[in-house]
């Protein structure tokens, strides 16, 4: 066996550009933030952060709480329980990953408006003739935010917790049971406390996604950070007012990522792969019809009734002979695009990052890890703050391309590159993490006899690797592609004048208060969305927790 050579100085250089790259809007935004004028703060201090800081700590912990239940008590049962529609379950759960927090929002003030099909049927079944005699409670309202991103969101949760308590050995709950302990004790004093790194791991994630909404948020009538950094900078033409709350933004990120570390702090289990697991237990009559319910709402909340509402609303507007509009379709371009040239700069920023420190020893792990790390923070950085970071020095290099190009305006901007170059950093973390693992996987004798028999480290890469990594490139590309495809904060803030997406377009029907073609484009979303969680479900959940193997 020999040593396998580092890569070249244009590997390393490169990942490095990238890793610095992704640091450079977070850099950027501290700059503008702290250059500006104190005034600026004493003003936010006293009228715009106390509340929206409020707001948003309140819908962080109303969301955080849910999910956990939700989640967590939905792995458990699918894992421990038989019951009716348990194999379609396990999988259908996923659901509620394709619909983006903006749309469901979007479907559910249609559908519980006060004369809406839900609030109606149920005044004709209790004998009311209008509003002004029942009315259900406002949805434009913390306790409505929180449930409808609840409800979106506990997949995260989901995800990570079922891995976990798969992969549990059964004897822990069975010598739990022996000595004494209810089942419900144990799932309290065992399962559940072997579980905290995974439900760390889904909660950050959930709440991470909470912190970057800005449609539903905005929809439902909450003013919270990541709205008051928008309505900042294109209402009030404040771009330091903007940069100085997305810095309180980044406090509850970084807070945010500390929770999820803390969580799995000193946590190291044993491999329970050759361990027989827990064993689901057959419910019969009423109970296993509840327990069928029970996991069926959060399916029906999150998913089927917003995309049947989606779906009915597409059909009516096309059998009454609207169509889709020129301005749709041309949205629907964009869309394409958009995700099209951020999947590839993406996938090839990732592939590059992985190579340039993939493992060739511990010290050179050691030395450029730092770059995959850094690579991958920009999925932690709501759309907003990325965007007002990024701002600044894309209006530096456009101005030094307009000069050196003799070229009118903002060519970059107007191009839509600062735009695609936003949700590549913002989505790095996924191309990265896939084609890790995807090396990981491959036997370094591999390696080591491609280069004794000359091939450079490129050529290696070529004719050996990316034929091996195709089925981890092609998982991180999708998951890329849907998710530019929804992505709504960045494209708001960034996009060229006269350039709308799907996204933009539902945001801008919902803002107008229009439904009908704001249908159509949130059902091409969510069919997209669809993809990746099919993926996921074919790949058994597709989520593996750091403690689960240690």
């Amino acid at each position: 066996m020999v040593a396998l050579r580092p890569v070249g100085p244009l590997w390393r250089t490169a990942s490095i550009a990238i890793a610095l790259g992704v640091l450079a809007p977070v850099v950027s935004l501290a700059w503008l933030a702290f250059g500006a004028d104190f005034s600026h703060w004493a003003h936010l201090a006293q009228h715009v952060l106390p509340q929206a800081a409020l707001n948003t700590a309140i819908l962080l912990l109303g969301v955080g709480a849910l999910v956990l239940v939700i989640g967590t008590g939905c792995a458990w049962l699918v894992t421990t329980c038989d019951f009716p529609g348990r194999g379609f379950l396990h999988w259908a759960l996923l659901l509620p990953l394709a619909m983006p927090t903006y749309i469901v929002a979007f479907a559910y003030l249609d559908l519980l408006h006060p004369i809406g099909p839900v609030q109606g049927a149920i005044r004709w079944m209790l004998g009311f003739d209008s509003p002004r005699q029942f009315r259900l409670p406002d949805l434009r309202s913390m306790p409505g935010a929180i449930l409808v991103l609840g409800f979106v969101l506990y997949p995260y949760v989901y995800m990570t917790a079922r891995a976990m308590f798969m992969t549990q050995p059964a004897h822990l709950m069975e010598a739990a049971r022996t000595l004494g302990e209810s089942a419900r004790g144990a799932f309290f004093r065992v399962a559940l406390p072997l579980a905290r790194p995974a439900l760390a791991v889904g909660l950050s994630l959930a709440l991470l996604e909470t912190l970057n909404d800005i449609g539903a948020s905005e929809f439902l009538g909450i003013q919270t950070l990541t709205v008051a950094v928008y309505t900042t900078w294109i209402t009030r033409s404040d771009l330091a007012g903007a940069a100085q709350i997305a810095c309180a933004m980044l406090i509850m990120v970084v807070a945010l990522v500390l929770l999820e570390r803390h969580g799995r702090r000193h946590q190291r289990f044993g491999s329970a792969q050759r361990m027989r697991g827990i064993q689901p237990r057959r419910l019969h009559g009423a109970a296993a019809w509840l327990a069928c319910g029970a996991a069926a709402l959060p399916v029906v909340l999150g998913f089927a009734a917003p995309a049947l509402y989606l779906v009915w609303e597409t059909v009516k507007r096309l059998r009454l002979g609207g169509g889709i509009s020129d301005g749709l379709l041309a949205s629907l371009g964009n869309t394409l695009a958009l995700a099209s040239g951020v999947t590839a700069a993406t996938v090839a920023a990732g592939l590059v990052v992985a190579w340039a420190v993939r493992s060739q020893g511990s010290g050179i792990v050691n030395r450029a890890r730092w770059q995959a790390r850094a690579a991958t923070l920009g999925y932690a950085l709501p759309g907003t703050v990325l965007a007002i970071g990024l701002l600044t020095p894309a209006l530096g290099l456009d101005a030094m391309f307009a000069t050196l190009f003799r070229q009118e305006g903002l060519p970059l901007m107007s191009a839509g590159i600062v735009l695609v170059v936003a949700c590549a950093i913002r989505f790095l973390a996924m191309p990265v993490g896939g084609i890790e693992a995807g090396l990981a996987r491959i036997p370094p004798a591999l390696e080591q006899a491609s280069r004794l028999l000359g091939e450079s480290a490129a050529g290696t890469l070529r004719r050996v690797h990316l034929p091996l990594l195709r089925p981890a490139i092609a998982a991180g590309a999708l998951l890329v592609f849907v998710d530019a495809m929804k992505e709504l904060p960045a494209t708001l803030l960034l996009r060229p004048a006269n350039f709308d997406t799907l996204a933009t377009w539902l945001y801008a029907e919902a803002a107008r208060g229009t439904y009908e073609e704001g249908a159509i484009a949130a059902l091409a979303i969510v069919v997209a969305g669809l993809l990746p969680v099919v993926l996921l479900a074919r790949n058994g959940l597709g989520i593996h927790t750091e403690g689960s193997a240690e």
